[in-house]
C-alpha cells in the first residue's frame, strides 16, 4: 500500500541529506538508489530515522510506495543523466504525478523539460536548493519553479525541511517553468562575486600588510559582528584560524591556489550577457577563477617578471582595516545590486513576474549567500512597483555614500601595489558607470558609424543620423 508522501532518487551526498532532511520533519520518503547497495547502506544507517523510509531496490516498486499524485524529487547528476532518468521513470507514473529537479541545473534545461511536458498529464518543478551537505540535512532556502498546483501539493514537505529565518521558512514558489533555477544560478553569480571579494580582501591583508592567516581570521571574526554579518564571512575566519593536522601549519596555507567551479558562476554570467545587463562582478569572479587555474603558466610569468606585490604603507593599520572593511561592503552591495537587476531584466523576459522581495527573504538563511543586510534589500522593493535598480533605493544610496570612498581608495592602493582586486574593480567600475548621467558611449557610436554606417542618435533631434565623415565629396 502506498504510503510514502515523497520520493526521492540519487543517494549522493546532497540527496541522501535532503532524504534525512524529510523524514526527520515527519514525512515518510521512499528512496532509489541505481546500485541497491546504496539504498541498502543509506537504510541501514538511517537510525531512528529508519522507520520513515522506504527503500526500493527496482524502480516500479518505488513508484507504487508513494502516495498519488506522487512528487518524486531527482538527485542526480545535471545534464543528460537528469534526462536518462526522466525517460526511465515515466512509464511507470500516473496522471498528476510530478517529477522535481533538485540539482544544480542550467534552467533552459528546466524550461525545455516543462515544455517536454505540457499536455502530459504529467508535471515538471526545477527547484534550486541551496545550503550545501548541511543545508541539506538541516535546512536549506529553497527556490521553488513549477506550477502553481504542482508547487501546493509538495508546499507542506518543502517549508518542512528548509531553513527558517525567526521562524519563517525560507522556502517559496518564485514562478513557472525555470524560475526557480535561474534564481539559484544568479544566487550562486552573487556568491562567486563574494567570495572573490573576501579573497582579495584577504590577499591585501596577506600581501599588502604582511598578516598571517591566524590574524587575518581574527580580523573577519570581527568583521562578522557588525555590517558585514554574513556566513561567508564567519566561514572565512573559521578557515584561517584551522591548522593543517598533518603540518601543524594554517590549513589555507596547505591549499593550491586554484580553484574549481561547478558551471553555476558562467551560467549566471551567459544569461546576463544574454539578457543585455551588466553583471561586472561577478564577471570578473568567474574569469579570476578561470585564471586561477593557470597555475603553471601564472608561476611563470611570475619568474619571467619577478614583481613581488608591494607592502602597503600603513601608518595607521587599525584605519586601513576599517578602510577594507567599508570597502569589501559596498562592493558586496554593487554585487547584490547587479545580481538583482539580472533577475529583474529575467523577469520581464520570461514573463515570471519574480517576487524580488521575498527571494532576499528566503536568501536569509540556508543558503550561502545569507547575510544581515537581506532584509535591508527586502523592504528596498516596493510592493506595488518595481525597482530598477538596488543602488538607486534610498536606504542603499545612503550605505553607498558612506563606503564607496573606502572602495575606491582601497582599490587604487592596491593596484599601486600590484595586488590583483578584480571583483572589487569590477563592483567599483560597475557604481561609476552606472551614476554617471553622461558616459563615453557617444564616441563609441561615431566609430560605429564611421566603420559601418550604423548611425546614431543625437542629442537635440530624434531619428537616427550619420556623421559628417559620411558627406560626400
Amino acid at each position: 500500500m502506498a504510503s510514502a508522501e515523497i520520493g526521492l532518487i540519487g543517494l549522493g551526498v546532497m540527496g541522501a541529506n535532503l532524504a534525512l532532511n524529510i523524514a526527520e520533519h515527519g514525512s515518510p520518503i521512499a528512496v532509489y538508489n541505481r546500485t541497491a547497495e546504496t539504498t541498502q547502506k543509506f537504510h541501514a544507517n538511517a537510525g531512528a530515522l529508519a522507520s520513515k523510509v522506504m527503500p526500493s531496490t527496482s524502480l516500479r516498486e518505488f513508484v507504487a510506495s508513494i502516495r498519488p499524485p506522487r512528487p518524486i524529487i531527482i538527485m542526480v547528476t545535471a545534464g543528460q543523466a537528469v534526462d536518462q532518468q526522466i525517460a526511465t521513470l515515466r512509464p511507470l507514473l500516473s496522471a498528476d504525478d510530478i517529477l522535481i529537479d533538485a540539482g544544480n541545473a542550467n534552467f533552459r534545461d528546466t524550461v525545455r523539460r516543462s515544455q517536454e511536458f505540457d499536455g502530459s498529464g504529467l508535471a515538471f518543478m526545477g527547484i534550486g536548493v541551496s545550503g550545501g551537505e548541511e543545508g541539506a540535512r538541516h535546512g536549506p532556502s529553497i527556490m521553488a519553479g513549477g506550477t502553481r498546483k504542482s508547487y501546493a501539493r509538495v508546499e507542506r514537505v518543502l517549508t518542512g525541511i528548509a531553513a527558517k529565518y525567526k521562524s519563517d521558512p525560507c522556502c517559496a514558489w518564485l514562478g513557472e517553468g525555470g524560475a526557480g533555477h535561474f534564481v539559484k544560478t544568479i544566487h550562486n553569480g552573487i556568491e562567486y562575486a563574494d567570495m572573490q571579494m573576501i579573497a582579495e580582501i584577504y590577499g591585501i591583508l596577506r600581501d599588502g600588510l604582511g598578516l598571517e592567516p591566524a590574524a587575518i581570521g581574527e580580523i573577519f571574526a570581527r568583521w562578522n559582528k557588525g555590517r558585514l554579518d554574513s556566513y561567508l564571512i564567519e566561514v572565512t575566519a573559521a578557515v584561517l584560524a584551522a591548522k593543517d593536522s598533518a603540518t601543524g601549519k594554517p590549513a589555507v596555507d596547505v591549499i593550491l591556489d586554484r580553484a574549481g567551479q561547478k558551471g553555476t558562476g558562467r551560467w549566471s554570467v551567459i544569461e546576463a550577457q544574454n539578457l543585455g545587463v551588466p553583471a561586472m562582478a561577478i564577471e570578473a569572479a568567474v574569469a579570476a577563477r578561470n585564471l586561477s587555474a593557470l597555475k603553471v603558466e601564472r608561476q611563470a610569468a611570475d619568474k619571467i617578471y619577478g614583481i613581488a606585490p608591494a607592502r602597503l604603507a600603513a601608518s595607521d593599520r587599525t584605519a586601513l582595516i576599517a578602510q577594507l572593511e567599508l570597502a569589501l561592503y559596498a562592493g558586496k552591495l554593487s554585487a547584490y545590486a547587479q545580481g538583482f537587476a539580472v533577475m529583474e531584466a529575467a523577469s520581464r523576459e520570461f514573463s515570471w513576474s519574480l517576487p524580488m522581495a521575498t527571494i532576499a527573504r528566503i536568501w536569509r538563511a540556508g543558503c550561502i549567500i545569507r547575510s544581515q543586510f537581506l532584509d535591508a534589500i527586502a523592504s528596498a522593493f516596493p510592493e506595488s512597483e518595481r525597482l530598477s535598480n538596488l543602488l538607486v533605493a534610498p536606504e542603499f544610496v545612503a550605505r553607498m555614500k558612506e563606503s564607496v570612498p573606502s572602495l575606491r581608495k582601497t582599490v587604487a592602493e592596491a593596484a599601486s601595489a600590484g595586488l590583483p582586486v578584480p571583483a572589487l574593480s569590477a563592483s567599483l567600475a560597475y557604481f561609476d558607470s552606472y551614476r554617471q548621467g553622461r558616459g563615453t558611449a557617444n564616441l563609441i557610436q561615431a566609430q560605429r558609424d564611421f566603420f559601418g554606417a550604423h548611425g546614431f542618435e543625437r542629442v537635440d533631434q530624434s531619428g537616427a543620423h550619420h556623421g559628417p565623415w559620411h558627406a560626400a565629396g
